[in-house]
Parts: C-alpha cells; sequence; structure tokens
C-alpha cells in the first residue's frame, strides 16, 4: 500500500504567548519592548501549508514543529523561530511556510496591535 500525504495542517487555536518582545527579535530594538495581551489573537488569512521533506515522506516518518511567530499589527510576519521541533528536517519548511501567512492582526481595545504567538504545525502521512 502507498504512503501519501495527508492535509499538513496548523492548529487553529493560536497561543498568544510572552507578552514581551526581547531585542532579539529585531535588529533595530535597542531594549526589551513591553506588550500588553491583546483582547483577540491573530487569526489566519493566508495560510500555505510547509513542504513535507521528501526523505522523511518516502520513510512514512511524521513529525511536528511549533514556532514562535512575530505578527505585526498590518497582520504580516515579522519573525519566525522555532520552538521546538521533532526532526531538524521540518525546521526549514515550516519557517519558509509560515513567513508567507498573513494573519488578521490581534487586538487590543479594537486597535490592531503587534503580537507574539506559538504556532504548532504536524507533518503527518497517512495510509
Amino acid at each position: 500500500m502507498t504512503k501519501t500525504i495527508s492535509s499538513l495542517f496548523f492548529c487553529a487555536s493560536l497561543i498568544v504567548a510572552l507578552p514581551t518582545i526581547s531585542a532579539g527579535d529585531q535588529a533595530s530594538d535597542s531594549a526589551t519592548i513591553d506588550l500588553p495581551m491583546p483582547d483577540t489573537a491573530p487569526r489566519p488569512l493566508k495560510t500555505k501549508p510547509p513542504r513535507y521533506p521528501s526523505k522523511l515522506r518516502e520513510q512514512g516518518v511524521s513529525g511536528a514543529v511549533i514556532l514562535t511567530v512575530i505578527i505585526e499589527d498590518t497582520g504580516r510576519v515579522s519573525s519566525v523561530e522555532v520552538a521546538k521541533a521533532s526532526r531538524d528536517e521540518f525546521r526549514e519548511p515550516a519557517i519558509h511556510a509560515v513567513r508567507e501567512w498573513t494573519f488578521e492582526p490581534a487586538k487590543l481595545r479594537g486597535q490592531a496591535v503587534r503580537a507574539r504567538v506559538s504556532i504548532p504545525l504536524s507533518f503527518s502521512i497517512e495510509s
């Protein structure tokens, strides 16, 4: 029986995390920027599934990546870092895909705000 790629997905409930952004998140930041927790989390508008590494697909290997993502008040992704990955080979495809996503920005009292979220991505093969 041939194995095929199932739909790659990410959990629709983004986890708004860490209300501060450290200087390492943007080269132009010279100090820690405190961000209040938004009232509403960002919502994905345009997503692209990550490319499944062909070697892992052929071997039937599944896995997951958790990304820490900074979403600007415009809805654009400005920073993506891997918080955890089950396999190193899943890191780059996950980062590359999420950099192209767009979001409805997080909101605080009705105003769009910059936010940090965790995005879990699953790489899954079904038989």
